[in-house]
């Protein structure tokens, strides 16, 4: 027979602020020249696993894409 569980050695995902939840817009191509998300404009390594980092690096992450997607609009010409 199992053990009931205990609540101290149950995880619970932390619930996602708006604010910080993905900027993906489902366009998901990387730019080879710069290795961002033509869409979201953050790196693969950013990508990786949203949900799970801490909230004080998504929002690093978000600071810098106004800056990377202004870029990328730029190379666009």
């Amino acid at each position: 027979m199992t053990p009931p569980m205990s609540l101290d050695i149950i995880s619970f995902v932390e619930p996602q602020p708006a604010s910080l939840a993905s900027p993906c817009v489902l366009v998901c191509t990387m730019d080879k020249a710069t290795g961002w998300c033509l869409g979201c404009a953050r790196t693969i390594r950013e990508i990786s696993n949203w949900s799970a980092k801490p909230a004080e690096e998504r929002r690093a992450i978000l600071a810098a894409l106004p800056a990377r997607q202004a870029e990328l609009a730029a190379r666009k010409g």
